[in-house]
């Protein structure tokens, strides 16, 4: 692993992505450091994580990136290298994800990051830069959405909790996070070959999603779930909103399968369904440190390698791919400098 640097380098490396004739092109660059956007922090980045929104970016897609070229990377852990804000010092140990970072502001996908302060959390004691990037903000996410569950008032007593996309990054830690604090999950996936290890990470059951996309033109359907981490979207969660039970909750917090939300009034209004949203990139620091510092201690789950691979910067073009494609399992942490 890259030793801090008491001088700032005079180059990084880079995921650079640009508009071509007919489409957009990514490779690796060398770029120089005064390249990077405005911001009171400069930050060596050792690991970064591969998340969905990446891979839109990294093809172009206007809604997540407006400008090119770009660095994608919505994750980034590392060294600070330069600040002017007192409360972080160089050598800290830092994380920084969401916001605007791999979106229009240059990210996790160099070695390089500079942005604000306000959204800069310093690394509790008990995780490093590449442990904080076995969770990620997929990690990050299935965290949060499990704390607006509890905070909504579920406990493990009332009954099962329905995880979707569960081989996908969110999805398996959720379903990890559940098992770990007591919760009876239920795991649904498009990959059934990949039962086993959903088992192994504490599904109590694992169920085809296919289970999932029927009764569309139902408002209501038998009641089962307690509640409901969802990272689709789309009839899926709309299905799992109608299958919920009294008083139960759904915390949704994706749209990998479709944006939109098919389904009536009625399981709000007869069952007292409540649908949660969670949003892991504006969320405000003071609980983004809470959910830290849960990972970090009561929530700090072990065994992460049976679903975390990690690649380098040079190989992540092919995993770009796959995640688009739909068949990524698990979680891809990125080594900046392997």
């Amino acid at each position: 692993m890259m030793t801090h640097a008491s001088v700032t380098p005079t180059s990084y490396r880079a995921l650079i992505v640009r508009e071509a004739a007919g489409g957009f092109t990514r490779q690796v660059e060398t770029l120089d450091p005064a390249r990077l956007p405005p911001g009171e922090v400069l930050i060596q980045v050792r690991f970064s994580a591969l998340n969905y929104k990446d891979a839109l970016s990294a093809g172009g897609h206007r809604g997540v990136t407006r400008r090119y070229p770009h660095t994608p990377g919505v994750d980034a852990a590392g060294v600070v290298e330069e600040s002017s804000d007192p409360n972080l010092r160089p050598g800290d140990q830092v994380v920084v994800h969401g916001y605007d970072l791999g979106m229009n502001t240059a990210g996790g996908f160099g070695q390089m990051i500079r942005v604000p302060a306000a959204w800069v959390a310093p690394l509790p004691s008990d995780l490093t830069p590449f442990s904080a990037m076995v969770y990620g903000t997929a990690g990050f996410t299935a965290a949060l959405a499990l704390q607006r569950l509890i905070d909504a008032g579920l406990t493990a007593e009332q009954g099962e909790v329905l995880v979707t996309g569960a081989t996908g990054g969110v999805g398996s830690l959720a379903v990890a996070l559940l098992a770990q604090t007591g919760f009876r999950c239920v795991a649904a996936t498009g990959k059934l070959d990949q039962a086993g290890l959903l088992q192994e990470l504490g599904a109590v059951e694992v169920i085809d999603r296919r289970d999932l996309e029927t009764g569309g033109d139902k408002a209501l359907l038998k009641q089962r779930w307690a509640g409901v981490i969802d990272t689709v979207g789309g009839p899926i969660l709309a299905h799992a909103i109608k299958t919920t039970r009294i008083d139960g909750m759904v915390a949704a917090c994706g749209n990998a399968a479709s944006a939109d939300l098919p389904l009536t009034v009625y399981p709000f209004i007869l069952r007292g369904v409540s649908l949660l949203g969670v949003d892991s990139a504006n969320c405000a620091m003071a609980r983004r440190r809470q959910i830290w510092e849960k990972l970090a201690g009561a929530w700090k789950l072990t065994g992460l390698e049976r679903i975390t691979r990690v690649v380098r910067l040079d190989d992540l073009d092919p995993e770009l791919e796959r995640i688009l494609a739909g068949q990524q399992v698990g979680h891809v942490v990125v080594d900046l400098w392997a």
